[in-house]
């Protein structure tokens, strides 16, 4: 029996943080013994808002070299970037008409990006869930690894791919299942314990990105928001002390543990004795992904050259299944 496909994609918005890490890219590499899957740089939905081309085509290499430093398998699986692969725009404008304005309407990300100024918001951004639906469906996928942002968009594109079945009467999209890892590390800022850890901070000592080397991690470990306090001996007691519990958390993460054994091994002890230990773990995961991401860098021609040979194998698998798409719509082939 086959394995289950998978689709998942990531903007490529600059080096991912170890919140980034936490959250998708560690449990990315641990599915690719279990499906067969398919891994996409999205390019195209980084284009809904305006990129500086030469930034865009620089991060698109930059993502491409840290996921595949994490560990993603480019010859059991399939890495590309979104825009080689023709099929996803070809799809995502057959979706755009078969869904329902009603249905984008209700899209709470459009909202929440578009912010008070929605008139100025580009139509991509508005029919970004569309594409999202043709980049899974046109590789018949069935599962997708989300997060709760991205729920509802899986909602929506299985509502396209039913009314798609109905118009046409087929039975030609499968169902797509989100794919619930367990509970994710949530990583916090390490500014301010109660805001997610997030690229677009404006404070570089609010985040580890997965390039930093060992003195610059240390640096901001030592340079983390804390409390006097000294770790308590059970999760019970980090109730009200975000940031205690964020440098738990990432240490219980980095470390396979559950927070509370980290703060069995640790009871009593003050973050001044804490956060080097923490460093050390940090430096341990990450030092190899930075110094890897680094020999990729130095040579973008063996990025490019692996992002094509992605392409290759993504389009093998996605052109005919368009193609059929297509034909079940009425257009006429074109060779």
């Amino acid at each position: 029996m086959s394995q289950p496909r998978i689709f998942s994609g990531i903007q490529p918005s600059g080096i991912p943080t170890l919140g980034n890490y936490l959250g998708a890219i560690r449990n990315w590499v641990t599915l690719q013994d279990s499906h067969e899957c398919i891994w996409c740089v999205v390019d195209l939905h980084a284009i809904t808002v305006w990129q500086e081309p030469a930034a865009l085509a620089r991060q698109t290499r930059e993502m491409a070299a840290v996921l595949l430093a994490c560990g993603l398998d480019p010859v059991k699986h399939v890495l590309f970037a979104q825009s080689h692969v023709r099929a996803h725009a070809q799809l995502a404008w057959i979706f755009n008409c078969v869904a329902r304005l009603g249905w984008l309407n209700r899209m709470t990300q459009f909202k929440d990006k578009a912010g008070k100024d929605r008139e100025a918001a580009s139509a991509g951004l508005y029919v970004y869930p569309n594409l999202m639906a043709a980049d899974i469906l046109a590789y018949h996928a069935t599962r997708v690894p989300v997060g709760d942002d991205q729920r509802q968009h899986l909602e929506l594109a299985n509502d396209i791919a039913q009314k798609f079945n109905h118009d046409y009467g087929v039975a030609f999209f499968p169902p797509i299942e989100p794919l619930i890892l367990g509970p994710a590390a949530r990583v916090m800022s390490l500014r301010d314990g109660t805001r997610k850890m997030s690229k677009s901070d404006p404070s570089d000592q609010s985040r580890i990105n997965l390039n930093d080397d060992a003195d610059t991690i240390a640096l901001k470990i030592r340079r983390a928001k804390t409390d006097p306090e000294p770790l308590p001996g059970s999760e019970a007691g980090l109730a009200n002390r975000p940031e205690a519990r964020n440098l738990v958390g990432i240490y219980a993460a980095l470390a396979g543990v559950a927070p509370g054994a980290v703060l069995a091994e640790h009871e009593g002890m003050g973050f001044g004795a804490f956060k080097p230990k923490l460093a050390e773990v940090l430096v341990s995961v990450l030092g190899p992904i930075a110094r890897e991401t680094e020999r990729l860098l130095a040579d973008p021609g063996q990025i490019d050259a692996a992002l094509r040979t992605g392409a290759g194998r993504a389009a093998a698998i996605a052109d005919p299944i368009v193609a059929e798409a297509e034909r079940l719509v009425g257009f006429l082939p074109a060779g």
